[in-house]
């Protein structure tokens, strides 16, 4: 699927079943909390913390509710995210094309001590 077909999915999904958008504040404010959840399964499953009795490791749901209110904001707002997601990768080539590649962080596997380190 497209981020084109995404997007009129999302709108006859809308118009079909859920009567109109929500505001865009409130929309904004849902996709803060969707964020959360995936940040909860995030730390969770990689980080330091663990599921608690009756939390699902769905990292897979909770980031397509996070793509599903991100698309009902660009619908609502005239964003076609197709044309906006091509002119991101553009500007991240022509900003970043060395950037990373040089950066010893990456290529020399983490292993860089940062500046404020002791020497061991």
């Amino acid at each position: 699927m497209t981020l084109k077909e995404a997007q009129e999915t999302v709108d006859r999904w809308i118009r079909t079943y859920g009567v109109r958008y929500f505001g865009e504040l409130t929309n904004m404010a849902v996709l803060t909390e969707e964020v959360g959840e995936l940040a909860r399964v995030m730390a969770r499953r990689y980080g330091d913390q663990s599921f608690k009795p009756g939390e699902r490791d769905n990292l897979d749901e909770e980031m397509a509710d996070v793509l599903w209110v991100l698309i009902c904001l660009a619908n609502q707002t005239g964003v076609d995210l197709t044309e906006a997601f091509a002119r991101t990768i553009e500007k991240k080539t022509r900003r970043d094309k060395d950037r990373h590649i040089n950066n010893p962080k990456l290529t020399n596997n983490g292993n860089e001590q940062h500046p404020d380190q002791e020497q061991v």
